[in-house]
């Protein structure tokens, strides 16, 4: 099944409905802001809007919004889920969503506006970039990580294949066929500003699909692990392209519900990123 059939199969043979797409693809089902907007259909909550669980209630719900920003849950430009929700999802107080809020404004990554169409909205996923501070070194970012490097690679192939085999394996409704879609054709984005928060998007809903939220968010945790270092390998097109195609395998066998070529496409996916890494950084 190619995607182009299967965006006709399920969306119709005209556009996508308002409310889908990448910058739609909310997989949390929340409005946000003032404004409704149209829940995507059967799509499982993402993990950073888990429940807080344990620890320090202030210190999860900063990592906990952190994550959805690294990792594209809520992209740059796009406003946070209204507070009041927001709360209720994590189960945190809104005086403890408020201090976490402040945190991350003051670091850099979330504006608040006033006004009819204001509040709290994402600025940046990596604060800083393109301030004259420069890519991050690489090298030194895989020497810190050292053993676990190799770890959270072979973690993720393991864990990743599986997620795609079992999205394969269950009957998607139309509305997480058409965020996966949607994802494919945002990962493919050669802006590097946006490529890494495009991918992990597209990762993180693959998980979604698989119908584990334990799966979700373990995925979700391996990707941020990886994420610092992707983002500061060189840009190789070539490269990018292998990934092109390589996304589009996956969610090609997704949508046509084959769990083994799902799980082999990505398998050869987390091979080339290990092998790329390993090349440039080891």
């Amino acid at each position: 099944m190619t995607i182009r059939a299967a965006e006709r199969g399920d969306a119709g043979p005209g556009p996508m409905p308002a409310g889908t797409g990448a910058g739609a693809a909310r997989a949390d089902g929340l409005r946000t802001g003032d404004g409704p907007r149209t829940p995507p259909t059967g799509v499982p909550a993402l993990p950073a809007w888990r429940p807080v669980r344990g620890g320090n209630a202030f210190e999860i719900t900063v990592a906990r919004l952190a994550q959805a920003i690294k990792l594209g849950m809520v992209r740059a430009g796009e406003r946070l889920p209204a507070e009041r929700e927001l709360a209720e999802r994590l189960q945190v107080s809104r005086v403890t969503l408020r201090e976490a809020i402040g945190a991350l404004r003051d670091a850099g990554y979330l504006e608040s506006r006033r006004g009819r169409y204001g509040g709290t909205f994402v600025l940046s996923p990596r604060p800083g970039h393109g301030a004259g501070l420069g890519r991050p070194d690489a090298g030194e970012l895989a020497r810190e990580m050292g053993e676990r490097l190799h770890d959270a690679l072979d973690f993720r192939r393991v864990l990743e294949s599986g997620a795609a085999a079992l999205a394969a394996d269950r009957s998607l409704p139309a509305g997480e066929r058409q965020h996966l879609v949607a994802a494919l054709a945002a990962s493919r984005d050669r802006d590097p500003l946006t490529r890494r928060v495009s991918d992990s998007r597209l990762h993180l809903l693959i998980a979604a699909a698989s119908g584990s939220p334990s799966l979700a968010a373990a995925v979700a945790d391996v990707q941020l692990t990886l994420d610092r270092l992707l983002a500061a390998i060189p840009v190789i097109t070539r490269n990018l392209d292998h990934s092109d195609e390589q996304h589009a395998r996956v969610v090609d066998a997704i949508l046509a519900g084959d769990p083994d070529g799902a799980r082999a496409a990505m398998e050869e996916h987390c091979d080339a990123t290990a092998e790329l890494l390993r090349g440039l950084l080891t």
